[in-house]
């Protein structure tokens, strides 16, 4: 069972999930010059909703019409089978060290929606997202469909996310209204731009409906 936190299912007609819908136009408009096929999100501390922010935002973008697969990478702390209600295994890591060829996908239930959980947790995360076998299984996953959304671990606590965003098209940064500190929100966008790596914007959690204004999710 899905979790009731996907507004974009549960309240289509809300406010949030319209932010959510032009949450998707600006990311499409963004794209128009440098195309956008693999996005990362992230965050830059724990708790701050990046992966309901990720799950909402990949209902819109199927919706569209858009063929969409979320791939969980938090393989620390791993979210997105407990939002779709699905298993955890196989996944991901399943796919990475069974040498799969064919991802194995799970349907959510939603028309061109799939997603890839994170599978079985490894020893050492960040060695499997940057190593080269991973490279292989994005090209899979971009064969498989229009857009590709990888939950990431926040960027300030571990390496993983900077490594898996710099093999990819670009970074959405999720942050918390009254919860994200302001110098880690900071110390995120430096660490990304450090590396060379596209941040394409940002996404606010947990804001009134009053504070709307740009990208707004609930």
């Amino acid at each position: 069972m899905a979790d009731v936190n996907l507004i974009t299912l549960t309240n289509p007609r809300s406010p949030a999930s319209e932010a959510y819908r032009t949450l998707r136009t600006n990311l499409n408009f963004s794209s128009l010059s440098e195309p956008l096929h693999t996005l990362v999100v992230t965050s830059p501390a724990p708790e701050e909703g990046k992966s309901i922010a990720l799950a909402n935002l990949a209902v819109t973008l199927a919706q569209s019409g858009k063929k969409t697969i979320i791939v969980d990478c938090d393989l620390r702390r791993p979210r997105q089978h407990l939002i779709w209600g699905v298993e955890q295994s196989p996944g991901l890591t399943t796919m990475a060290l069974e040498n799969l060829d064919v991802p194995p996908l799970v349907d959510v239930g939603v028309e061109n929606l799939r997603l890839l959980p994170s599978g079985p947790l490894p020893s050492y995360p960040a060695d499997l997202l940057g190593s080269p076998r991973m490279d292989v299984i994005i090209e899979r996953l971009r064969a498989e469909a229009e857009m590709v959304l990888f939950d990431a671990p926040p960027v300030i606590a571990v390496t993983d996310a900077t490594l898996l965003a710099a093999k990819l098209d670009g970074v959405l940064l999720v942050l918390r209204a009254g919860g994200t500190r302001r110098e880690h929100a900071e110390q995120a966008k430096e660490l990304l731009e450090r590396v060379n790596i596209r941040i394409v914007g940002a996404v606010l959690t947990n804001a009134e409906t009053a504070q709307m204004g740009g990208y707004y999710a609930e």
